[in-house]
């Protein structure tokens, strides 16, 4: 086995660690926390930030890594904050590396903090890394997708058309789009009523002019365009005052409408309960159970169509049929009344002719 070196470990390279303590094990050595940017030397004896730095970069805003933020609009903005102070024996590239730590926060500061120590130098080196973390390919080949697919938007005026074109550029600015080819695609974009509108202005056919001619023509008329607000904004509100008027005036169509229909429903709702009480409610007969009184009824012998049925039952009245005597309540036989209210007529009147004719 070899032997150790006094204070060596058995390779003799590295610290004894047997002289470590087990919590010195677990401690993290400061000289590792070295930030991935190289601080550069600095000449000036003076250097220090000032507090109008950190105010101009709150005014700007931080980058916090977001999709919906624009990477290369925070590179142009922080540039011009830094680029703003001079101070001598201190280069740009110096401020913006010392600099820009601060103009990043959340998911952005936590990727600066992620990268190696000490691997970058350069303020070429910083930007190209935050752009190639922020700004992948697969974005910029949608952001070109949506520059060679424009196209003006319904009630968009020639100033905003225009104006959203070149925030498109501007967020793609690797696009590598030629730019008569740019000029082009914003022109066919164009609805055909705005085209007329643009070739009337420019003479002829915008096309037919060089593309600084026809940037000047565009951007001239966008001028006048945008400063003409009031009338397309008066125009907008009387049209969204007459779509809420039709709104409110189809709301209260539309309720007047149910609430006939809910009147005319209950009317039928009360018809149709009126007939089933009646229909329920019937006057029924306690003797035949047919649909009337039995002060009505042709069996009562104290009625009028009682007297009827009796004469029709006699034998020497013009009336008399001997069918009607075999009805079931008015038949007679072997000295036995049947149907009581026939037998309730001879107790109560006696019968109207001598028994000698039955």
């Amino acid at each position: 086995m070899a032997a150790r070196i006094a204070g060596f470990g058995v390779d003799g390279l590295g610290p004894n660690q047997d002289e470590i303590s087990i919590r010195a094990h677990g401690m993290l050595a400061l000289n590792n926390l070295h930030s991935a940017i190289v601080q550069p030397d600095v000449v000036a004896n003076n250097f220090e930030f000032r507090p109008m730095m950190f105010d101009m970069l709150q005014t700007i805003g931080q980058f916090n890594g977001l999709p919906s933020e624009d990477p290369h609009l925070h590179l142009k903005n922080f540039m011009d904050v830094a680029d703003s102070f001079k101070m001598q024996g201190v280069t740009s590239d110096t401020l913006r590396l010392k600099l820009f730590p601060y103009s990043l926060s959340n998911r952005a500061k936590t990727w600066l903090n992620t990268l190696p120590p000490d691997s970058i130098k350069r303020w070429e080196d910083l930007a190209e890394k935050f752009l190639i973390k922020f700004f992948p390919p697969t974005k910029a080949a949608q952001l070109r997708n949506d520059i060679a697919m424009f196209q003006q938007f319904d009630g968009e005026s020639l100033y905003e058309s225009w104006d959203r074109f070149k925030q498109l550029l501007w967020r793609c600015l690797n696009h590598g789009i030629p730019e008569w080819i740019q000029m082009e695609t914003f022109y066919y974009g164009l609805s055909g009523k705005t085209r007329d509108i643009v070739d009337a202005s420019s003479g002829g056919a915008l096309l037919d002019k060089t593309y600084t001619k026809a940037y000047d023509i565009l951007e001239r008329m966008a001028y006048n365009n945008y400063h003409r607000p009031a009338e397309r904004s008066i125009a907008l509100n009387e049209a969204a005052g007459l779509l809420e008027l039709d709104v409110i005036s189809s709301l209260v169509a539309h309720i007047s409408s149910l609430k006939k229909s809910i009147e005319t429903l209950n009317l039928t709702v009360d018809a149709r309960a009126q007939q089933a009480h009646s229909i329920y409610n019937v006057v029924t007969c306690v003797f035949c159970n047919d649909p009337h009184v039995y002060d009505d009824c042709p069996q009562n012998p104290q009625s009028d169509c009682f007297v009827g049925n009796y004469n029709m039952n006699d034998p020497y009245s013009n009336t008399y049929n001997p069918d009607w005597w075999n009805h079931p309540k008015h038949f007679y036989f072997e000295g036995q009344q049947q149907g009581s209210a026939y037998a309730t007529a001879l107790q109560d009147h006696g019968p109207p002719f001598q028994q000698q004719h039955y």
